[in-house]
């Protein structure tokens, strides 16, 4: 299901800020090699959520899902100077090619790569986190939430990724795993008196959290 005119997505494009050269080059190599290339943020989300890192100004990120790196490189854009981001992928190959990116970044000081499971991980790495970025396996959706939010700032941001997961959602009877999975999670979010949010339309929908203060 197309959620968005195509046109609608071009004309979005073309006024959105274009991408660095290091993230076009992820946006290609991902397009024309990966097996799953509909999982990269791609330009208009990846300039969304540079935004948000950018405006939040955040010391601690994290990201659960690193794909190719390429959310990673827009989420590290708007860290102070002092800022870390962590970010967790389960596959190995996909773990070593965001690396060699992150390797060419700017920002690879502040970049941690972490691979394996990321209820194991999160745990360990003892952050109060800023900002937090969720797009992994869609069944383990609730379990991070309910990891992080303990471990997020008041007033910090969780940012959800697929929460329409490609329009399966909005069908009278949702089924599928993942689609009955994602329900779950916007149900579970939305009665959560700990958070407000809202779901923003962009591309397969974000669900924006904050942590009240």
């Amino acid at each position: 299901m197309d959620l968005i005119h195509p046109l609608a997505e071009v004309y979005a494009a073309d006024f959105t800020t274009e991408e660095s050269s290091l993230l076009q080059e992820i946006n290609r190599f991902t397009t024309e090699h990966h097996a799953q290339p509909h999982m990269l943020s791609g330009h208009v989300q990846g300039r969304f959520l540079s935004m948000i890192s950018t405006i939040l100004r955040p010391r601690y990120v994290l990201e659960i899902g690193t794909f190719t790196g390429y959310s990673a490189l827009c989420l590290a854009e708007g860290l102070v100077p002092e800022g870390e981001l962590h970010t967790i992928e389960l596959r190995p190959e996909d773990a070593a090619l965001s690396q060699a990116y992150f390797n060419r970044s700017v920002k690879k000081e502040q970049i941690h790569q972490h691979t394996g499971n990321a209820i194991d991980i999160i745990p360990q790495l003892q952050k109060t986190w800023d900002l937090v970025f969720i797009d992994a396996d869609k069944p383990g959706y609730i379990g991070y939430y309910e990891l992080v939010m303990p471990l997020l700032r008041p007033g910090g941001l969780i940012l959800a990724d697929n929460v329409l997961f490609h329009g399966q959602v909005l069908e009278e009877t949702v089924s599928g795993k993942n689609a009955m999975a994602i329900q779950a999670f916007n149900e579970h979010v939305k009665n959560d008196p700990r958070s407000e949010q809202v779901l923003v339309t962009l591309r397969d929908g974000i669900l924006m959290i904050q942590k009240k203060m």
